[in-house]
């Protein structure tokens, strides 16, 4: 397991990490949240199981406090790429890709690469196939345009 310079936990209360995972530079993680084994996570993600309560319109948000936690699960061998957002109560399944940037706001299918905001689905990924050149490469550049290096 690696944690990189500047990674957060909170009160560290309900935070798992398996075997051979790496936490990115400057990452914000917030649990209850269960990481599997062979997670990669770039810089800056967040992972957020907490969230304010918003629904009185009589009382300033700031005041109403927070919902019950939701248990984020990112299950073994996935990639989260830098600067993406997993809210409350989703669940990364077993191989996936999450792209750069991509704000999961649903559960991610085991085997496949989401992206954008709100993440989607744009590939499957079949055990034992090779993800193609390209979105390899597209992968590559938008984690260099996001520290700064595209």
């Amino acid at each position: 397991m690696n944690v990189e310079h500047g990674a957060w936990f909170g009160s560290g209360k309900g935070i798992e990490l398996g075997d051979r995972s790496d936490i990115g530079m400057d990452a914000l993680v917030i649990g209850p949240v269960r990481i599997g084994r062979d997670v990669m996570m770039g810089p800056r993600c967040i992972l957020l199981a907490s969230a304010h309560e918003t629904a009185s319109v009589d009382v300033p948000m700031n005041q109403q406090g927070f919902r019950e936690d939701r248990p984020i699960v990112v299950e073994d061998d996935v990639w989260i790429g830098a600067g993406s957002i997993v809210l409350p109560g989703r669940r990364i399944g077993r191989g996936s890709i999450v792209g750069a940037g991509a704000v999961v706001v649903n559960d991610v299918p085991a085997w496949t690469v989401v992206a954008g905001n709100p993440a989607r689905v744009v590939k499957e990924r079949k055990p034992g196939t090779q993800v193609p050149e390209a979105v390899a490469e597209a992968a590559d550049a938008a984690f260099n345009d996001t520290i700064g290096f595209g």
